[in-house]
């Protein structure tokens, strides 16, 4: 297999580093950010590749004693970043926007807290108010973040953060079920499983047991209520500040829909939208 360059003996730039990362990685979330202004657009691209970069080693195989180790020393990075001194590429990428947009160090921290739940050889999620924890971390985190950059207002900034934080991670637990079962993860709290009768005890029986669906369909339900805080939220705010999380939010939506059609019995037939309706949404909201 041929390893990927290395950035610093290609003597990228920081920001060189962080589009490149955005670039190759295929997210859901490029053609949101493709539609702000240079600075903006710039910033989130540096928050991205952290986020990516903290995500890889939580998926990455090997021990987990290994990734928490690694996910500590980007504790120590986000600490140098803001002391005004990163040493990598990604947090020096940071270095302006999190002094430009005020962007808040917890949130980092925060992102990292829900990677280190993701780098446990088990993960198994006890109740709903579980789930929206972790889902804070691993998507609010990342949503408080953007709206600082997006210049989204104090009022209702945070909570469109969170709700629809909230929605694209429920959305992205239901469409990979199958893939984090591979990995030892389930997160459908047990609680839910329980109400369904579904035995615990083995991860292969749980995601084919009968009861299984029943489950599913609670969590999707949870995100389509805050698909709708989300867009209840959104409609007092200036459209130019709107759009990235519009676009994000229909996306992941429209993946949830074709989640839905095809039924919670089928966890095995995987679902994803389209490239050419990701680039629809996004000229449908004025990317060009």
């Amino acid at each position: 297999m041929t390893r990927p360059a290395d950035p610093v003996l290609e003597n990228l730039s920081p920001a060189a580093h962080a589009n490149r990362v955005v670039r190759q990685s295929g997210t859901s979330f490029y053609w949101a950010m493709r539609l702000l202004p240079e600075e903006r657009r710039q910033a989130m691209y540096a928050v991205y590749a952290f986020c990516r970069e903290v995500d890889d080693i939580a998926d990455s195989p090997g021990e987990s004693a290994d990734k928490l180790r690694a996910l500590d020393g980007w504790r120590n990075e986000i600490d140098l970043l803001y002391r005004g001194r990163p040493e990598r590429l990604t947090s020096q990428a940071l270095l302006e926007p999190v002094d430009r947009f005020d962007l808040p160090q917890e949130e980092f921290q925060a992102i990292i807290d829900g990677m280190e739940i993701d780098a446990a050889p088990r993960v198994r999620i006890r109740s709903v108010d579980g789930l929206l924890d972790y889902c804070r971390k691993v998507a609010g985190a990342v949503g408080m973040l953007s709206i600082r950059v997006f210049g989204m207002p104090q009022k209702p900034g945070p909570r469109i953060a969170v709700a629809l934080g909230n929605a694209l991670q429920l959305t992205n637990i239901l469409r990979d079920v199958k893939s984090d079962a591979a990995r030892n993860r389930l997160y459908i709290p047990s609680d839910t499983l329980q109400k369904y009768s579904v035995d615990e005890r083995s991860l292969s029986r749980i995601i084919v047991h009968p009861s299984f669906a029943g489950a599913c369909l609670e969590v999707s339900r949870l995100a389509r209520r805050y698909y709708l805080e989300t867009e209840w939220l959104l409609k007092g705010l200036r459209r130019g500040l709107m759009r990235p999380a519009v676009i994000m939010m229909e996306t992941y939506q429209e993946t949830l829909n074709l989640l839905e059609t095809r039924g919670w019995k089928k966890i095995a037939d995987p679902v994803s939208l389209k490239s050419w309706r990701k680039i629809w949404l996004a000229l449908r909201h004025g990317i060009f």
